[in-house]
């Protein structure tokens, strides 16, 4: 029924989305060297396909900006210059990369995604912009017969530049304009405020008007329109017949299978990541089957080759268009290709109106937000390493291939790892083996993931794993309190399940990265555990839980202090450290008259115990009055240490679910039952379980013995609060007791 409720949504969702999907099909097959109507056919092949075998919710599916490089060099160079055969053997690729897609579907490996570092993406993708710019800039400015790699067609660029005012004809200049106003169009769309004008997107916008220009000539100037037919979209005569035979002759030859590969991983990883950003965005906060899709997207990019068309991924610009219209379910990517048919069948004359200028300028701008050097700028943020991969990448995949500059970029990344931590043991030692514990909290009911020793892109799948088994509703909190390093990757990636666990009703802290020192001050940059010599002299950056907290603090009118403070001698009063070793006390939440104190503290069990470091969140509460010595936990809960300490289980007398429930430990039974009245009581039996201490001057109280998320630490703050009123109130005189 909900289907049904939201076709017409879907449906107009669909038409706006092939809005754009036909001047870019038009553009990136051009810019592929392969024929117009290439683009167009994969987009409709992906739309039906995908729509019917995908695993995903409101993506779309057809040609990709990623492959525009490999695809070009495949067509230039597989048939030594013979383009039409070298796209006829590209046809071939396309196809045996589908089967390869499909074979990875079936396998389950879309797991393989995460095994890229986030800068060498960043720095394949903004290479594949620079490529892109490099060829298209020449077609903006009609230069048709550009030829060479990247760096000789950016260095040859200003000649043509030059060349146009100089010696152009009419037409090339014409053609030239029409690019430039196009590029115009592109850049400043966004800031048209009419809400009917943007419906309809820039691409769009510059095919109307661009067609409107030769109508302009055809019926109201006595002038021959200025730009020469070789400067026009070229579509055969009859889109739906001579379909080109895909030429597997150079099968098992090492330049062709070089392209294959190239295909495929540029194809799974641009969808992939296309996948994971749109499922942000879904309004019904799904998940994707990649594996699904990525079975899908391999028999569309078979069935696209077997009839001319490129390859087929899932592209992310109008997936987002889809669903900022509305589009809630997979009958909008149907749609967009059933628009993609009757535009072709249609108004293919218009279509042949389209100057290559103006195409070429839609593509140049997309080449451009891939290199944009905001790029570089937020990754300079997170650290000169990152930096260092990201151009890393960039050079080694202009300089060879895609294949070998992401893996130049992964290779580079490890290299950092290895210097960062002064340990190639350290690496290759939980490269392989498990390093993350799960189980779920009984008394919380919260999902508590434990990451020790190391964490990178290389075994980031181990705690997605993990992440992934957790219902998007519930409460997760992942620590990384034992664990020595922790790159951007991986910290990038968990955003992105904070994102999702909110949207959902859930939550999702990450703890135990105060104590990291950082490469920069970005709250992504890649975190190392300091020893504690170090860690005294250096200051970090603080992360997302510590601004959380110290939002907290601003909420409570509380002030906040993240700075590590090593005279702990007051917490020695309590039993709970007299065994212990404090190492240091941070991110403290203190009230105005300093009664309440918050704060998170690393320690270990002793000298003779164990030296492993340990972290958890206490509240300490001063009171104004002297209390009885007493410890208070729920039974069971390190009952055998605390009797060896010198105290006594106390049963409250008239409260024997009180004394069933709770451990109730001290040294003096007369004052217990005095200060335990029925009103304290029952606070402690109407609450959740924590920890609790008198030291006779102050309270400590803890939940569990591991940092406490946001959310439980405001939960702390609301008991400790309530059981401060409770305890003020108590008419308890120990003097009158010792004269008893």
């Amino acid at each position: 029924m909900n289907f049904l409720s939201n076709l017409p949504k879907n449906m107009f969702s669909g038409f706006v989305v092939s809005l754009i999907a036909l001047p870019l099909g038009l553009g990136l097959a051009l810019a592929s060297g392969a024929p117009p109507i290439s683009g167009i056919i994969a987009a409709i092949v992906g739309g039906i396909v995908v729509a019917i075998f995908g695993g995903s919710h409101v993506t779309i599916a057809g040609p990709g900006n990623g492959l525009v490089v490999v695809l070009l060099g495949a067509i230039s160079t597989l048939a030594s210059g013979d383009l039409y055969q070298g796209y006829l053997f590209t046809l071939a690729a396309i196809i045996c990369s589908g089967a390869l897609m499909l074979l990875i579907g079936f396998l389950r490996l879309g797991i393989l995604s995460d095994f890229f570092p986030s800068s060498a993406i960043q720095g394949m993708l903004a290479a594949i912009g620079i490529s892109i710019l490099a060829k298209q800039l020449h077609v903006m400015f009609a230069n048709t017969d550009a030829q060479g790699d990247t760096i000789e067609l950016l260095l040859t660029f200003p000649s043509v530049v030059v060349g146009l005012f100089s010696q152009a004809t009419a037409s090339t200049i014409a053609a030239a304009s029409i690019g430039l106003i196009s590029l115009l169009i592109m850049r400043f769309h966004g800031a048209i405020r009419n809400p009917y004008l943007k419906l309809i997107p820039a691409p769009m916008w510059i095919v109307v008007l661009v067609i409107g220009y030769s109508y302009y000539y055809e019926f109201f100037s006595s002038e021959t329109y200025p730009i020469a037919t070789a400067l026009l979209v070229q579509l055969p005569d009859s889109v739906l017949s001579g379909f080109p035979t895909p030429d597997f002759s150079l099968l098992f030859t090492p330049q062709f299978i070089g392209v294959v590969l190239a295909i495929t991983l540029i194809s799974s990883i641009e969808s992939l990541l296309s996948i994971k950003a749109i499922d942000q965005l879904d309004p019904e906060r799904r998940r994707s089957n990649v594996n699904r899709d990525l079975k899908a997207l391999g028999l569309a990019s078979i069935v696209s080759g077997l009839l001319g068309g490129l390859n087929v991924v899932t592209v992310i610009a109008r997936s987002s268009v889809n669903v900022n219209n509305g589009g809630s379910n997979r009958s909008a990517n149907f749609f967009h290709a059933f628009f993609l048919i009757l535009f072709v069948l249609l108004f293919q004359d218009q279509l042949r109106r389209i100057p290559l200028t103006a195409l070429a300028a839609i593509l140049v701008y997309t080449g451009y937000k891939l290199a944009s050097p905001s790029t570089l700028k937020s990754i300079a943020k997170i650290g000169n390493e990152q930096v260092f991969i990201f151009f890393v990448t960039i050079i080694a995949t202009i300089t060879t291939n895609l294949i070998t500059g992401i893996f130049i970029g992964i290779l580079s990344t490890l290299i950092i790892h290895i210097i960062l931590n002064k340990s190639v043991l350290l690496f290759l030692s939980n490269a392989i083996r498990p390093n993350v514990l799960m189980f779920k909290e009984q008394a919380q009911g919260n999902y508590f993931v434990s990451v020790k020793n190391f964490s990178s892109f290389m075994n980031y799948y181990k705690l997605k794993n993990n992440l992934d088994a957790i219902p998007i509703n519930g409460d997760v909190i992942v620590d990384f309190s034992l664990c020595e390093f922790v790159d951007f990757t991986v910290q990038e990636h968990l955003l992105g399940y904070q994102e999702i666990f909110t949207r959902n009703g859930g939550s999702f802290d990450i703890n135990g990265l105060d104590i990291h020192g950082t490469s920069s001050t970005h709250p992504l940059a890649v975190r190392r555990l300091l020893s504690f010599s170090n860690a005294k002299k250096t200051k970090t950056n603080l992360t997302k839980r510590q601004k959380d907290l110290q939002n907290v603090a601003h909420d409570f009118e509380w002030s906040y202090n993240p700075v590590k403070l090593y005279e702990v001698n007051p917490l020695y009063s309590f039993v709970f450290f007299k065994l212990k070793k404090i190492n240091f006390i941070h991110n403290q939440l203190i009230d105005e008259h300093t009664n309440f104190n918050v704060f998170d503290t690393e320690y270990t069990e002793g000298e003779f115990i164990s030296q492993k470091q340990l972290r958890a969140t206490f509240l300490s509460i001063k009171l104004k009055k002297t209390i009885p010595n007493f410890t208070l936990h729920k039974e069971d809960l390190l009952n055998f240490l605390y009797r060896f300490s010198g105290f006594k289980d106390i049963d409250i007398k008239d409260h024997p679910d009180f004394s069933k429930r709770f451990f109730l430990m001290a040294e003096n039974k007369a004052e217990i039952e005095a200060f335990f009245t029925d009103a304290l009581v029952l606070f402690f039996e109407s609450n959740p379980y924590y920890h609790i201490e008198s030291n006779g001057n102050a309270l400590l109280v803890m939940k569990t013995e591991r940092l406490a998320s946001v959310k439980e630490v405001k939960a702390l703050l609301d008991f400790g609060i309530r059981l401060h009123k409770i305890v003020s109130k108590l008419k308890y005189e120990p003097n009158l007791l010792k004269t008893l």
